[in-house]
């Protein structure tokens, strides 16, 4: 048998499941016989909606005579960690914890996981009183949990990190765990809300077998320093954990943790995040506008649910789309009871007749100068923090969120009335031109006029504004070396992913925390 041929085709919506049409396209380009190729295989696949038709790009694997080679789905196979194993304590049980505890079972090193909040399955039921009561149960929602932000975020895997790391291995460890093998094979994977939290258990399963610990309702609140060195972490319930390092994967939304870093003196510093609102439609009218649909026509039945990303520059400060859900929810993110926070989702299927996405502008660290004399280098959460309030002011209370639709966001005046919306606490008619900082509202302001001249019909009446989403990224870097990725002043502790400012999406958090698992491993050995 020669050796396998890799081979890129464009094909039709309707033909692009089916490996006879895929045979006779790979032929013309080989310029073979179809009845030459022998076997063939997907190897990626992509959509090309710029144009109408939408065209599908498959990626294939080919052979000229005999079958491919067998490729087995991942499995999840670690070794026990030898008796004795020197340890690694890991603050956080998000993705950037649990790939670094995974990479330190390899190593042979014991990991030792610390995670807030409740495990996936408990986690679950914490999220009712919010939804239904808008009361907030601060260590365990949407945030804070056994897989991070993520678990209940929709779990899309799309990233442009893949500079940073093994992004393939990434995708197999989910596989691994139960995560859908489609994932190795589409250009934009997700696993979906309802299927991501049985995955990230699988994944402390594989932890807990091999010799790992994994310890929930573990709120690290004072970190035990001496000597410029990271000697242990101790909870809120008296626990003292110790290991040759600590990495800090703490996600983006655990604000004490960076108090108690500052007041222990440990060296913070200011980054730009950005904030804004989530922006609804129908869904669609977003598959019309995307796939070039006349209104009203339904959606092709092999195309997924339309998605879109937008950006652009406004007065030297980005305007972008965040967190895209096609087929998605609007959920309230908050993680205290004085706030309004929100944030996106979708289920595997992506089948809900709404689509969301943050709609959102940069913020710099000099647009926050009024919060730094009182908070500092934590001005930025203090900025965060004040929007959040507001949210909740107006929006009336229990978790109800203030809404303008777009036009009259554009306008500048109250809305009469609001959509249908998927955000189930409900939304109240705001001035969320009045609400938000002006340099916020007139650059957004901008974006969106901007975004409708690409997007024919995005600017509509059946468009609501929801405010806000405060969440897309920390505000605050945890400094470390570029080598050592230890903190520069603060020996075996090691500041990692969303939280610490090195990552913003699970795939990125993953691969840091593998990073930083190595570097801590090759300290403690």
């Amino acid at each position: 048998m020669s050796q396998p041929v890799v081979v890129d085709i464009i094909t039709s919506v309707d033909r692009s499941d089916q490996p006879e049409a895929w045979k006779k396209s790979a032929a013309r380009k080989l310029k073979v016989h179809p009845k030459q190729i022998s076997d063939i295989r997907l190897v990626k696949q992509s959509y090309d909606a710029r144009r109408a038709p939408v065209k599908v790009q498959l990626r294939l694997e080919v052979a000229l005579g005999g079958k491919l080679p067998e490729v087995p789905l991942p499995h999840a196979d670690y070794s026990q960690v030898p008796a004795g194993a020197k340890q690694v304590v890991i603050v956080g049980c998000g993705p950037a914890g649990m790939f670094a505890a995974l990479r330190c079972i390899e190593l042979g090193v014991k990991p030792i996981v610390l995670e807030r909040g409740k495990d996936a399955s408990a986690r679950r039921y914490d999220l009712a009183p919010i939804m239904r009561k808008g009361t907030v149960i601060e260590d365990s929602n949407y945030c804070f949990g056994e897989g991070g932000a993520g678990t209940f975020s929709d779990g899309k895997l799309y990233t442009r990190a893949t500079k940073r790391g093994p992004v393939r291995t990434v995708y197999e460890t989910f596989v691994a765990h139960g995560a859908p093998a489609r994932i190795l094979t589409d250009a934009h994977p997700h696993i979906g809300s309802n299927l991501l939290p049985k995955v990230v258990m699988a994944m402390r399963e594989s932890i807990l077998s091999a010799g790992g610990e994994v310890h929930f309702n573990a709120k690290v609140n004072e970190f035990v320093i001496a000597g410029g060195e990271m000697k242990a972490v101790r909870t809120a319930d008296g626990r003292e954990f110790s290991g040759e390092s600590v990495i800090l994967a703490t996600g983006h939304s655990a604000r004490d943790i960076y108090e108690l870093l500052h007041r222990d003196g440990v060296r913070l510093e200011q980054k730009a995040f950005a904030v804004g609102v989530r922006i609804e439609h129908p869904q669609p009218l977003i598959d019309s506008i995307q796939y070039h649909q006349k209104p009203g026509e339904p959606r092709h039945q092999k195309l997924p649910a339309a998605s879109y990303s937008l950006a652009c520059k406004i007065d030297g400060r980005g305007v972008h789309s965040f967190c895209m859900c096609p087929g998605g929810f609007i959920v309230p993110a908050a993680t205290e009871n004085d706030e309004v926070v929100v944030n996106g989702m979708s289920l595997a299927r992506r089948d809900s007749p709404f689509a969301n996405s943050g709609m959102v502008v940069t913020v710099e660290p000099e647009d926050t100068q009024k919060f730094q004399q009182q908070h500092g280098v934590l001005a930025g959460i203090a900025f965060q923090k004040q929007l959040e309030i507001a949210a909740s002011q107006f929006g009336g209370g229990m978790q109800k969120a203030p809404a303008q639709r777009v036009p009259d966001f554009l306008a500048g005046k109250l809305s009469a009335s609001l959509p249908k919306t998927s955000y189930f606490p409900g939304i109240t008619s705001s001035r969320l031109d009045e609400v938000m900082p002006s340099f916020i509202v007139k650059r957004m302001q901008t974006g969106l006029r901007k975004f409708g001249k690409g997007m024919h019909g995005y600017i509509t009446e059946e468009a609501n504004l929801i405010g806000f989403e405060t969440r897309t990224s920390s505000p605050v870097r945890i400094p470390r070396d570029e080598n050592s990725l230890q903190h520069p002043e603060v020996k075996s502790l090691y500041p990692c992913a969303e939280g610490a400012g090195y990552a913003g999406g699970i795939v990125s958090a993953a691969l840091d925390g593998l990073k930083c698992a190595e570097a801590a491993c090759s300290q403690a050995r």
